[in-house]
């Protein structure tokens, strides 16, 4: 009996920090203790956000209902309020998950400001709020949650657990850094310098995009292992240091158990589009029908 509330409640740590996107816990013996501690952590991360107004009704996911999160990669440094260079928007009902990563640089009406501009410049005039406005109406569908995660804390979480290892597409140098072709072994400010670099990357923002996501695997399987109750304190930490989200932890709690399914089969999607430049600054203009596709098909997923 014990054990099978020990492995209950391995199921749903693991997916509480899973959906904050940073690390996985594994509880062994200390499985009353971090649940408690979970529980803490996310009401101290807990940031409110305007219900939808693409939404005529609340979404009930005790009812099974789809629901979208937006996730928010914001690079915050000293002095800077930051801009959200990674955005990736989900829809999840319980057979599927469909995601796609929008550009930074993506040229779109910034909601509240008036004015056309780069969708990664929405956070820096508004925060969280006209983040989340101003991809709703790019993508024309409702943004039920967010989970914002400073980038800032890759570097953090890296060094708590040891160093992670990654897989690297080709060789290049930058921030002072040098990495090579295939597997490479990574401290925190090495990870961080990863996950920045665009430029020289053939593929763009698109590549950008694809190591930050193999930095956040690599924190997941190493973060599987951690066996020290000291490691799982520093952990907690550099959350409530550098992630926001209006989920709540009952929220986290019915998503694990209702949505199984979901995190098994997950469909990305590529907004297609091309550069150009409008007065010698660099944009991504979205080819319209390519979005007007993704909208439709993200919208099937939400049953809208």
């Amino acid at each position: 009996m014990r054990s099978e509330k020990r492995k209950k409640r391995k199921k749903i740590l693991y997916a509480i920090i899973a959906l904050i996107g940073i690390f996985v816990l594994s509880t062994g013996s200390y499985a009353y203790f971090l649940w408690h501690k979970a529980a803490s952590t996310v009401a101290n991360i807990h940031e409110n956000i305007n219900k939808s107004k693409k939404r005529d009704s609340d979404v009930d996911i005790d009812n099974h209902d789809p629901f979208s999160v937006l996730l928010m990669g914001v690079d915050e440094r000293d002095g800077d309020k930051g801009r959200a260079d990674s955005l990736i928007y989900m829809t999840v009902n319980p057979k599927t998950t469909e995601m796609v990563s929008i550009p930074r640089d993506t040229y779109t009406e910034i909601i509240g400001k008036g004015k056309l501009d780069k969708i990664n410049h929405s956070y820096a005039f508004g925060g969280v709020q006209m983040t989340v406005d101003t991809v709703e109406n790019f993508l024309d569908v409702p943004v039920d949650y967010f989970i914002k995660v400073n980038m800032e804390s890759f570097r953090d979480v890296v060094d708590t657990l040891g160093g992670i290892t990654v897989n690297s597409k080709f060789t290049f140098n930058y921030d002072g850094y040098s990495f090579g072709k295939g597997e490479i072994a990574l401290n925190g400010k090495e990870a961080l310098a990863y996950t920045r670099m665009r430029k020289e990357d053939p593929n763009g923002d698109f590549g950008r995009q694809n190591r930050q996501r193999q930095v956040i695997e690599g924190i997941i399987n190493k973060g599987a292992n951690i066996s020290s109750i000291t490691k799982f304190g520093d952990m907690f930490k550099v959350i409530e240091n550098n992630v926001k989200t209006n989920l709540t932890f009952d929220d986290m709690w019915d998503i694990q158990s209702s949505y199984k399914e979901a995190r098994s089969k997950v469909v990305q999607h590529e907004l297609k589009g091309d550069g150009t430049k409008i007065n010698g600054i660099y944009y991504y203009k979205a080819d319209e029908s390519s979005l007007s596709d993704i909208t439709a098909e993200l919208k099937e997923s939400l049953n809208k």
